[in-house]
């Protein structure tokens, strides 16, 4: 089976009920939700949650809130590995034969099911243990500077001072959207980023951390305007 988990506490702080608060006329968690179904992918779209509102609004979009998700698995603290491994277990104590399952992030409104469906045919053709959505820093990190406490420059790499950008090696950043992976290296919390990985590449453009009411209302007029110029897919 290829399940997808979308983690979903009640506890947001820096932007309160950020999940199921209006992001462009549907509630947050509906754009996560609504990718996953279309991109036919999945046997199951399940969302884990503590937050029986969240279980609601989920529920009429489309998703299965089968568990209510425990408090010691909902706090500030507990990982999103954590989360998923609980709802694997879960499923199999029931009986289900979990083959692949695809962590997708309740915020992530730029999603694409398109993505959805490459990162499974990544994962499924190839030795992978994860598959996840990336895109391009846009300025080289060689060349990232730092202040110290009075405010003074330094460079975190001043061997690359002189070396021209297009000399360097272009970095990636994981954009915070989806990770398929094998339902065994969930199990074992293998670690995401490292050999045995691949990723799906995102325009920049849909690359958008939301965390802040600045940066919701930033994305939203951001979708707007994709929308109207046909680029959201």
């Amino acid at each position: 089976m290829n399940i997808a988990i979308i983690p979903a506490r009640g506890g947001s702080k820096r932007i309160p009920r950020k999940n199921i608060k209006l992001f462009y006329g549907k509630p947050m968690i509906a754009w996560s939700i609504e990718a996953a179904l279309k991109s036919e992918c999945f046997d199951r779209v399940i969302v884990s949650t503590d937050d029986n509102e969240i279980a609601d609004i989920s529920k009429e979009w489309g998703a299965d809130t089968p568990f209510i998700r425990p408090e010691s698995l909902s706090d500030d603290y507990t990982g999103t590995g954590a989360v998923v491994k609980h709802s694997i277990e879960w499923l199999q104590s029931k009986g289900d034969n979990v083959g692949y399952v695809c962590c997708i992030y309740a915020t992530a409104p730029f999603i694409s099911a398109s993505d959805l469906k490459k990162g499974e045919a990544l994962i499924k053709q190839n030795t992978n243990d994860f598959v996840f959505a990336a895109t391009t820093f846009p300025f080289p990190i060689q060349r990232a500077i730092k202040l110290d406490d009075a405010g003074r420059v330094s460079m975190f790499q001043p061997e690359h001072f002189l070396t021209r950008s297009q000399d360097l090696t272009e970095a990636w950043h994981d954009v915070g959207q989806f990770y398929w992976g094998t339902a065994s290296a969930w199990a074992e919390n293998l670690p995401i980023f490292k050999a045995q990985s691949s990723i799906v590449e995102i325009p920049r453009f849909r690359a958008q951390d939301i965390d802040t009411e600045d940066d919701w209302l930033r994305a939203e007029v951001m979708y707007q305007i994709l929308e109207k110029q046909g680029a959201i897919v």
